[in-house]
């Protein structure tokens, strides 16, 4: 999975501290990360790189990615502390919680 984004190397920053994936790949605009899971996560450079927009859809989200926590709250202030940023608006009635990471792109906490 590739997440389109102004500036790769830091995006994918970001995604290894928070999931403890590393780096597998890099190059000038690419970075991928590894969990050896099979699922790994992408982040290309694009030239006028615009963030989602939550909820509202002037600009698509296009995708989500769903992270499980044991503890909702320790993952989110480590979250935050990353750079990513709570929305006010948080769907669920706490079930999960909505954090944008820091090129805007929204990802959910949900319980293991």
């Amino acid at each position: 999975m590739t997440l389109d984004c102004a500036d790769p190397p830091a995006l994918a920053r970001f995604y290894s501290a928070l999931t403890g994936m590393r780096e597998l790949f890099s190059s000038d605009g690419f970075v991928a990360l590894t969990g050896g899971s099979g699922c790994d996560l992408g982040f290309q450079r694009v030239d006028g790189y615009r963030a989602p927009q939550w909820p509202g859809q002037d600009v698509p989200q296009q995708l989500h990615l769903d992270f499980r926590a044991d503890d909702l709250d320790a993952v989110e202030e480590l979250a935050l502390g990353l750079g990513a940023v709570k929305p006010e608006h948080q769907p669920g009635d706490g079930r999960w919680r909505v954090l944008l990471d820091p090129a805007g792109h929204p990802f959910c906490l949900t319980p293991a």
